[in-house]
Order: structure tokens, then C-alpha cells, then sequence
């Protein structure tokens, strides 16, 4: 009877021990605080084990020492400080032959074995009598030890190297998580940095340009109204200059709204017409430089729409600058907008170079271009209409454009919701 319950004990004990394990890696995959999780690591190794502690050191690459990482839950004491600043040689040490050797070391009694280092004892104040220590692995490579030092009963056994073994494994995959993590953070934080840097460079140099851009393009238009003959003819080709210039500025400027999401938008109730009139008046000495006729047309009764004044401005002024880029001099583009049930649909119509069916969907891609980019007579970084899509997509709407091909003129939609009440 009494061998009977002495085996139900046995493997009473093991079942426990095996549920602590589980424990530890539902734990490792519900978090990624690397402290408390190798914490508990250690609380788990030191308790199956049955030893006074545990401990994990690591190899530090740089100097090919082994350092204190984490330790059980007396990781606050002044034993685990001290030993935080002591390193481990890998030579002439047991953690050191772990991990040279990559196999698993048990000690029953340090003070016999060479060695044991005995310099961590005395720094810290914390005497070790027996050992055991696993290699920790990621990929094959061991990245150092995990060690429960000091069995509270009786010597290590093959169990207690087992389940420091699980356990050993489970820390390798909380570290490298922990690692990796870290790795996707710093790559976040470079980009956004990067991001920044961009952005502001882009403000600073499209600021900068603007001035004596406006400037060359005032005299430009000035020279070409008042000269005649050749004067006239340079006039024109530096205004024209000048403008694809103004286009390309404006398209760097723009840049940024590429991604622009929902969570972006600063939305306030809008008159359709003023935010229409505002984006023509952007686009108005282009228009003029380039003989073109800017009309409007507008119902009878004004809708309200809830949207980013300055984002969807800028999309209507993309879709007015390309139709004036692809518009033959002394014709006319008319703006407008209808109301369609619970939307309304801002309309902008040319009479330019039209769009061939087959391009009518990739027009909205970044840096798609109609022309072939060896032979085109239009300028552009193609990213006018991609960064239209980009707001109105953001706003819930739609954007699409109709043509019956090349030389036919093209109409470009904006569906916007209209406010409810």
C-alpha cells in the first residue's frame, strides 16, 4: 500500500510540474514584457526544481563574458544587484563550459569542482553549494545558461535537468521574441524619424521655391502679354517652365497625403460651392498662363458636406491642375456637382487629351503615367490624381473618370456622403 502512494505521490508530482510548465508558456505567448515574464521563468525553474534560486546569464558578444540577466523573485535583493555588475568568464567557469561545451552540467558539490568561479560568491555574498545548468539555444546557436543553483533536498536529478531544459528552451523564445520586438521598434522609430525629416525637408524646399517662383512666373506672364514677335516666344517658353515647375512643387508638397488615413481628417461642416470656388481659385493663374477658361456651375440650393475643408480642396485642385496640364490652349473646364440621392458628385469636365479605356482605372496609381515616360509631352511626377484617391478614400468616397478615349475630353467624379438632417 504504502509503495502505492508513494508512485500516486511520484506522479502526482510530475503532473504538477508539468502544469507549471504549460502555465509558463501561456504566459510567453500572452506577453512581451521581457522582465516579469523571465521572472516568472525563474520562479517556475527554482520551484520544480526544488533549488533556492534560478538564474539566466547571457553571452555578451562584444566581450565574450557571461552576465547576470534575470534571477528568481528575489531579483530586487542586493545579492542579484551586485551580481548584475559581476561578469562571468567563459573560461574557467561552470556557466562558461555549458556554454562551450553545449551540454548541460549538474553539480552536487561546487567546492569540488575547479571550475566553479568563486569570484561571483564573494562579490555578491551569496554562497553557491550545488549547480545545475542547461545551455540555452536559438537556432543552434547557444546564447548562454540557465541555471538553478543550491537543491534544497537531496541531489539534482535527470528530471530536474529535464524540466530546466523545457524551461531553459521556453526563456530562449521569450528572449528572442523580446529581441526581435525591440528590432521592429527601432525600425518604426527610424522610419518615422526618417518620415520627419522628409516631410520637413519638403516644407522647407517647396516654401523656399514658391517666392521667386511666383515671382518668375508674374514676369513671365507680364512679358508674354506686353512683347511681341521672338520676346514674346521666350516669354511663353519660360512661363511654361515655370509652371510644370509649380506642378512638380506642388506634387512634393503633397507628398505626405499619399497614406492619409481616416483618423487624419479634420472634419467640419462645409458648403460644397466654398470649398469648389476656393480649389478654382488655386489653380487660376495656371488656367490663365495657359488661355484656359475656368467655369462653374452650382445648383440652386447649396449642400453641406462634413469633411476636411483643406484635404478635399487639395483633391479637387489635383483633378483641376490635370485637366489643365492635358487641356489644348483656349478651351474651357467646367466645374460642378449634383446632388445623387444621399451623395452628391462634384464633377470637373475638359476638352483635353482623353483617357484610353484600358488606363481609366490605373490613372489613380502612384506614378502611373498615360504617356510613355521617353516620349511624353506632359510633365508630372504622377501623383495628383494617386493622392486625390488617397483623401476621398479617406473621406468614404469614391473617385472615378469617364472618357470615350484619346482626344475626346475626359470628366473626372468626386461622390462625397451629403450630412444627414
Amino acid at each position: 500500500m504504502g509503495g502505492s502512494s508513494m508512485a500516486t505521490q511520484i506522479l502526482s508530482d510530475k503532473v504538477e510540474k508539468l502544469n507549471r510548465l504549460v502555465e509558463v508558456s501561456v504566459v510567453i505567448n500572452s506577453t512581451l514584457e521581457l522582465e516579469p515574464l523571465l521572472r516568472f521563468i525563474m520562479d517556475a525553474a527554482a520551484e520544480i526544481t526544488g533549488a533556492q534560486v534560478a538564474s539566466i546569464l547571457l553571452v555578451d558578444t562584444k566581450t565574450q563574458e557571461l552576465y547576470f540577466m534575470a534571477f528568481a523573485s528575489d531579483s530586487d535583493s542586493e545579492h542579484a544587484k551586485r551580481l548584475k555588475r559581476i561578469p562571468v568568464p567563459l573560461t574557467k567557469s561552470i556557466a562558461g563550459a555549458i556554454v562551450q561545451e553545449n551540454r548541460a552540467i549538474m553539480i552536487n558539490d561546487v567546492t569540488t569542482d575547479p571550475r566553479h568561479y568563486r569570484v561571483t560568491d564573494d562579490k555578491s555574498g551569496f554562497l553557491t553549494h550545488s549547480l545545475l545548468g542547461v545551455p540555452m539555444r536559438i537556432k543552434e546557436r547557444v546564447v548562454g545558461v540557465l541555471e538553478a543553483v543550491n537543491k534544497l533536498q537531496g541531489n539534482w536529478s535527470e528530471d530536474d535537468q529535464h524540466y530546466l531544459e523545457i524551461l531553459a528552451s521556453q526563456a530562449a523564445v521569450a528572449i528572442e521574441n523580446a529581441s526581435l520586438v525591440a528590432k521592429l521598434r527601432s525600425a518604426y522609430q527610424d522610419l518615422s524619424q526618417i518620415d520627419k525629416i522628409k516631410n520637413d525637408f519638403i516644407s522647407i524646399a517647396s516654401h523656399e521655391l514658391r517666392t521667386p517662383l511666383g515671382v518668375i512666373l508674374g514676369y513671365a506672364s507680364f512679358l508674354k502679354d506686353e512683347s511681341q514677335g521672338e520676346a514674346s516666344e521666350h516669354a511663353e517658353a519660360v512661363l511654361s517652365s515655370a509652371m510644370k515647375m509649380r506642378q512638380i512643387i506642388e506634387d512634393m508638397v503633397n507628398l505626405r497625403y499619399l497614406k492619409v488615413g481616416e483618423g487624419e481628417l479634420d472634419s467640419e461642416e462645409s458648403l460644397v460651392s466654398e470649398i469648389m470656388i476656393g480649389a478654382l481659385h488655386e489653380v487660376q493663374s495656371t488656367a490663365k498662363a495657359k488661355d484656359l477658361a475656368l467655369q462653374y456651375r452650382l445648383p440652386t440650393n447649396d449642400a453641406k458636406i462634413k469633411v476636411d475643408r483643406h484635404k478635399i480642396g487639395m483633391a479637387m485642385t489635383n483633378i483641376l491642375n490635370n485637366a489643365i496640364k492635358f487641356s489644348p490652349p483656349n478651351s474651357q473646364i467646367m466645374m460642378g456637382y449634383e446632388m445623387r440621392d444621399h451623395e452628391i458628385w462634384i464633377y470637373v469636365t475638359d476638352k483635353g487629351a482623353g483617357i484610353p479605356p484600358e488606363h481609366l482605372e490605373r490613372i489613380f496609381e502612384t506614378f502611373f503615367q498615360v504617356e510613355d515616360h521617353m516620349t511624353r509631352k506632359h510633365g508630372g511626377m504622377g501623383l495628383g490624381l494617386s493622392i486625390a484617391k488617397a483623401v476621398v478614400d479617406a473621406h468614404r468616397g469614391r473617385i472615378w473618370a469617364v472618357s470615350a478615349g484619346e482626344n475626346q475630353g475626359s470628366t473626372f467624379y468626386i461622390s462625397l456622403p451629403l450630412m444627414k438632417g
